[in-house]
């Protein structure tokens, strides 16, 4: 058999099919979407609609996974049967390993899907980028990352909703607070935890000093209705104000913003990006739900590390990801050494992949 052949032997691509059905436990999978199926076609299903939405969601994300895996079986019977035609015709050798390469290209894809064993992979997302040493650096560092994840969800097709991002007196946000839908979000973007460091040449500088700033990255996921913990009204404090955030003409001539505190464990959460006082309200809710579910998480040293994972000041030392624009244009991730010069695809166009797959296989691997 000529060498060429051998490059991705289809042998290889059978195991490694067989290796993602059982990670995936598709036969539990068809299962449960039949199920989701039953139960979205009777009365009354929608009847929660939250919950029902949640139901589908669900079944959506499920019914993607059975067509990646279903999408790739295909690919390596292809691939298998252009090999036994090529060991009889030599000239379908090239045709065989590009059947070969298409299967390998839907099996990297198919195997991704295997990194989300959390019980909240795919859950809707709250992302907070927090400003840390650097002053006015940090601040428009913190709405650097902002736009950053903003095109990163795009490329996936996700939704976001701008919870609050209020501008700094000078330049840059003072934090900015978003909540991000779709498939597997959280699960995706919980690689985004921890401390982002830039280097680059001051823009707020005359002398244009070289200034290293940072900035911190907190996600969690949105909890479902079910899991939702009871709060007294006894224990909150709810202030109402002009919002000072973007969201068109006339938002600040309303107490529109709301800021909750939760009085027993000290937890604020602010939103002021909707016009209605009411959508903030119940935005700010969702998040504070999902913060004292996180806080309660932090109780259980045992799922400490899947779900949140150590917290680290905002300094150097503790970054997860160095972005540097001068004097070299690097970006790289301090956890699996993945590295890219592509600054400008990274921040601009939200080029994040190549940084949370190889960090999200290697959780996997440890965690699945």
């Amino acid at each position: 058999m000529p060498q060429e052949l051998e490059v991705i032997a289809p042998e290889k691509l059978r195991e490694r099919l067989e290796d993602a059905k059982r990670s995936l436990h598709i036969g539990t999978l068809v299962r449960e979407i039949a199920e989701l199926e039953k139960a979205s076609q009777a009365s009354g299903f929608w009847d929660e609609a939250e919950a029902a939405q949640a139901a589908m969601t669900e079944l959506s994300a499920k019914k993607e996974t059975l067509g990646a895996y279903e999408a790739a079986e295909h690919a390596v019977m292809d691939a298998e049967a252009a090999r036994e035609l090529a060991e009889e015709d030599e000239a379908l050798f090239s045709e065989a390993n590009a059947f070969a390469a298409s299967a390998e290209k839907t099996l990297n894809a198919l195997e991704v899907a295997a990194y989300f064993c959390g019980e909240y992979d795919n859950a809707a997302a709250i992302v907070t980028v927090t400003p840390g040493q650097g002053g006015l650096e940090a601040q428009d560092w913190t709405e650097m990352l902002f736009k950053m994840y903003l095109a990163y969800a795009a490329q996936k097709g996700w939704k976001v909703e701008v919870n609050d991002t209020p501008q700094a007196d000078v330049i840059g946000l003072d934090r900015a607070t978003f909540t991000v839908s779709g498939t597997h979000a959280y699960g995706f973007l919980k690689a985004e935890k921890g401390v982002h460091r830039l280097v680059r040449i001051s823009p707020t500088d005359a002398k244009k000093r070289r200034q290293t700033t940072f900035a911190g990255v907190c996600v969690i996921p949105v909890i479902p209705k079910e899991q939702e913990e009871a709060i007294d009204a006894k224990d909150l404090r709810i202030d109402v104000f002009h919002a000072s955030g973007p969201g068109g003409q006339g938002v600040n001539t309303t107490d529109s913003a709301v800021r909750i505190t939760h009085l027993p464990t000290g937890l604020v959460v602010t939103c002021q990006n909707e016009r209605s006082q009411i959508q903030n309200k119940a935005s700010a809710m969702k998040i504070l739900q999902a913060r004292l579910h996180e806080l309660k998480e932090d109780e259980r040293a045992a799922e400490l590390d899947a779900l949140k994972g150590p917290q680290k000041e905002i300094t150097w030392g503790s970054q997860i990801r160095n972005y540097t624009l001068y004097p070299f244009h690097l970006v790289k991730d301090l956890r699996t050494n993945t590295e890219t010069s592509d600054v400008e695809g990274v921040l601009e166009d939200g080029n994040l992949d190549q940084f949370i797959l190889p960090f999200l296989k290697h959780l996997a691997e440890k965690t699945c």
